[in-house]
């Protein structure tokens, strides 16, 4: 078993391995002292696991429920925040007791979300099963909810006290969510690790074997980012490459036909192809990037025009009053943020007058 502590202002460990779902209570008690814990989980991960994680939370003496939502990105709302705190009340949970957040990204940001908020703030864990929550969204402490006008524009920071992620789950992944959570290993290397973007060259490199040493590598990145920037007022913005555009992507087809990850791949490979053609990336650097997206299954462009949803990134977090912070590479692992006018973001992005698509 890896272990990482990421030393926040409240700090936690990340735990990586094999096996650790069945260990999770007692891991999780380690760390909490509270009588009840509700599982947070979705349609899909729910058969797989939430009886084994129920049965484990139990052993370590918790009174344990078990809360199940739709899968999908449909469900990241708040009324399914709603029914997580009808659940608490029922419950009566109190500030010493336990979220446990078991799934993907959508799973760890709601119930992130709704420890954050239920009675300003009660303890929980996330127990990611995915390969984009294992690698990304588990760590750092952003939680939140999506609205009609745009993604993640409702949440808070709130740190677990602890990451389990048992790399064993990445087994039962379908090749499109395990090729999905690759944007965001991919991103990693991107934008801070230039030996592991020439790695991931080998499409072998995210073998049994080694995944582990990678996702650990990824993790830590992180980790090394949230602690010198635990709230984005900088470096951390450097996370969301690729995410402006993959955001408004997912705003354009109402969170329901395309993927996280495949936004975001199509976003970095459009930034990136915009900001070398205005030399600010070294030559090459976008070819390179598109080369190794398309070694692992994931998209470079889509049908939709830019115009179709330019609007959608009006309301990026990454916005400060008429300007917009762009994430661009220097060249491959060298990331930097420029700033530019929001009435100039078309035209830099557009190819010789016409939108890409």
């Amino acid at each position: 078993m890896t272990q990482i502590t990421v030393k926040t202002t409240c700090p936690y460990d990340i735990l990586i391995g094999d096996g650790l779902l069945q260990r999770s209570g007692e891991l999780a008690r380690q760390v909490n002292n509270g009588h009840r814990a509700l599982i947070v989980t979705d349609s899909n991960v729910a058969p797989l696991y939430s009886q084994k994680v129920a049965a484990s939370f139990i052993r370590a003496g918790f009174e344990t429920e078990i809360f199940t939502f739709p899968a999908g990105e449909q469900s990241k709302r708040l009324d399914t925040i709603s029914k997580i705190y009808t659940r608490l009340a029922q419950a009566n949970f109190t500030r010493k007791d336990l979220l446990v957040a078991l799934g993907g990204g959508v799973t760890g940001d709601m119930t992130g979300f709704a420890a954050a908020t239920w009675l300003r703030g009660i303890d929980f864990i996330q127990l990611p099963t995915t390969l984009l929550a294992q690698v990304d969204s588990s760590v750092g402490g952003k939680t939140g909810v999506d609205i009609p006008q745009g993604k993640n524009l409702v949440g808070a920071f709130r740190q677990p006290v602890r990451v389990v992620a048992d790399i064993s789950t990445l087994d039962t992944l379908t090749h499109a969510v395990f090729t999905d959570g690759m944007a965001e290993v991919i991103k990693t290397a991107a934008i801070m690790d230039a030996s592991l973007f020439e790695l991931l060259m080998d499409d072998r490199a995210m073998s049994s074997g080694s995944r582990r040493d990678i996702i650990s590598r990824c993790i830590d990145i992180k980790r090394r980012v949230v602690e010198r920037d635990e709230y984005e007022g900088g470096e951390r913005k450097l996370l969301n490459f690729g995410h402006t555009l993959g955001h408004a992507l997912e705003k354009h087809y109402n969170y329901s036909d395309i993927t996280h990850g495949f936004a975001v791949a199509v976003g970095m490979n459009k930034i990136t192809a915009a900001s070398e053609r205005r030399g600010l990336t070294a030559k090459g650097t976008a070819a390179k990037l598109e080369l190794l997206l398309k070694r692992w299954g994931l998209p470079v462009a889509d049908k939709a025009c830019l115009e179709d949803y330019l609007s959608g990134i009006r309301l990026d977090k990454k916005r400060a009053g008429a300007d917009i912070d762009l994430v661009l590479l220097r060249d491959s692992g060298h990331a930097f943020i420029h700033t530019l006018p929001m009435a100039d973001l078309a035209s830099f992005l557009a190819v010789t007058g016409e939108d890409e698509t």
